[in-house]
């Protein structure tokens, strides 16, 4: 995997939305997004207003998107959506796509049992891990993957020196912190946990796509 390369194929729409452009476009949780770039995928984790805004999927949904939901998510949103929970598996234009759980563990914004998505999903043989709204979770320990977003924000997510521990777990090839710099969060947590992990991990920090 050529690090410059996938970086550049990255970017970042503000919050916990990302956009990865390969042989499919890929759009995960997009919220308040200035882009309108029509994506063939798009992945949303949870309910949560910042997360599942149909507002902004309408933004970047061609007729041919496909779009990959919680049971909760999916009643909000319109098009062609697949219903899905922890722990599936699906192939959608080409991408391997593997759910996995997201959860609070030392608070209660995001209970396991409302079956919150994590997803690991493999675009032209790079695996990305978008971790959702989570605490550091066991699940984290199993991944085996090259680019992993992860929260840092802190109050309803883990917090920077929580992802450093999760980032250490998962020794992803790049790491990209989110969840800051919207709603809670800023920069400084971005940056607290980048130099927390030099010398050990990449830690890619976007400039929010404009």
């Amino acid at each position: 995997m050529q690090l410059e390369e996938t970086i550049k194929k990255i970017h970042w729409l503000g919050h916990d939305g990302f956009r990865i452009e390969g042989s499919t476009v890929v759009a995960i949780d997009p919220f308040k997004i200035s882009s309108v770039k029509p994506v063939d995928l798009i992945l949303i984790s949870h309910e949560h207003f910042d997360h599942n805004s149909p507002e902004d999927v309408e933004k970047i949904r061609k007729k041919d998107t496909v779009i990959v939901a919680d049971a909760t998510s999916a009643k909000k949103l319109t098009g062609d959506v697949r219903v899905v929970a922890p722990g599936d598996r699906l192939t959608v234009k080409g991408v391997d796509i593997e759910v996995g759980p997201a959860y609070n563990i030392n608070k209660d914004f995001h209970p396991r049992a409302k079956g919150m998505l994590s997803f690991v999903f493999t675009l032209d043989g790079v695996r990305y891990y978008h971790a959702g709204d989570t605490d550091f979770i066991p699940e984290m320990k199993q991944l085996d993957v090259d680019v992993a977003f992860l929260p840092v924000s802190g109050t309803y997510v883990m917090n920077a020196e929580e992802a450093v521990e999760a980032a250490k777990a998962i020794h992803p090839k790049i790491a990209v912190p989110m969840h800051y710099g919207e709603i809670i969060g800023s920069q400084e947590d971005a940056k607290k946990f980048q130099k927390a992990l030099a010398g050990q991990i990449e830690v890619v920090l976007l400039s929010r796509e404009t």
